[in-house]
């Protein structure tokens, strides 16, 4: 039940008025938190920018789970390129030391754990695929609205789902509650 309310707000939010630059960086926030280890202080900073800009959540954390999916499913490929990343940083870039030593005394970001290779390589590359992962959301959005969403609406499955007393109930209490 709980994949389906996700899947739902996807698509609700797809077909939504907000514009493709807030489902876009929605989903550039939720592949930050879903590339890097969880509990970290990067991704409380990551969630607190979900809540107060004015993304899509659903996007967001629709972007998190598969992200996650990506990262689990490619970890002993990921993981040691990663930490490689991660290592070149602390380790080989000699003219940064002076940066992770400033991290490492200062006491919040201390807690950052810049000091953990994969925590930094992961960042790093998250980093990195920002702008090209936004860019191709944003096309994928405008994509679908324009000619995907169409076709999906006329799909049997989709009208029989629609009509359904179960969804139409539904579709009545989510809307109380809105």
């Amino acid at each position: 039940m709980v994949a389906l309310k996700i899947l739902a707000k996807l698509f609700k939010a797809l077909r939504s008025n907000e514009s493709p630059n807030q489902l876009a960086w929605g989903f550039v926030l939720g592949m930050i938190v879903g590339l890097t280890p969880l509990w970290n202080l990067h991704n409380l900073l990551v969630i607190i920018l979900i809540i107060i800009l004015k993304v899509n959540a659903a996007m967001a954390f629709a972007a998190f789970i598969l992200f996650d999916i990506i990262v689990f499913a490619f970890l002993p490929v990921l993981d040691p390129l990663l930490h490689s990343v991660g290592y070149w940083l602390l380790v080989d870039a000699e003219w940064l030391r002076p940066l992770w030593l400033f991290f490492s005394r200062t006491p919040v970001l201390a807690w950052s754990n810049f000091n953990n290779t994969v925590v930094l390589g992961s960042l790093v590359v998250a980093l990195i695929l920002v702008i090209p992962v936004f860019f191709f959301t944003k096309w994928w959005v405008v994509q679908y609205r324009d000619k995907i969403d169409a076709r999906v609406q006329k799909w049997k499955i989709v009208q029989i789902l629609k009509s359904t007393k179960l969804v139409q109930l539904y579709n009545k209490i989510i809307q109380l509650g809105e």
